[in-house]
């Protein structure tokens, strides 16, 4: 692809205000570093990622109101985790994470163990034990 043929999309890149390097061929016919803002089967993906990721953050986020998760799961979706990614965060088997996701086992944390999941997520205590609406 030539330097200016380089496609310039709207993405959510663009909204965002990163742009991707891309290798294009300049007017020398050399390989040159160029930057875009996407293009359109990229954003449709990047689209379809971020719409899922809210679908999910969402789904926790019910689950928690309904008394079925622990707000971990909540704040572990919102931060694009899963279980071996946030235990290992934690220092933990991920066995024991998925416990914690127990209402009833999230009730019982220490507040070491609290805190340290609160640092993980960057929020507070009073955060972590519950999601505002």
């Amino acid at each position: 692809m030539k330097k200016k043929e380089v496609p310039q999309d709207k993405s959510h890149l663009e909204k965002a205000n990163i742009k991707d390097m891309v290798y294009a061929v300049d007017e020398n016919g050399e390989y040159t570093a160029e930057l875009s803002t996407g293009w359109e089967p990229k954003s449709i993906a990047l689209d379809n990622a971020i719409q899922e990721i809210e679908e999910r953050t969402a789904a926790a986020k019910a689950r928690f109101f309904n008394n079925e998760s622990s707000p971990i799961e909540y704040y572990m979706e919102l931060h694009k985790m899963d279980i071996p990614i946030l235990a290992s965060y934690m220092g933990l088997w991920q066995w024991r994470v998925k416990r914690h996701l127990k209402p009833s086992v999230f009730r019982k944390l220490s507040a070491k163990t609290l805190q340290k999941y609160a640092d993980v997520f960057e929020i507070s205590i009073g955060q972590l034990k519950g999601i505002n609406e």
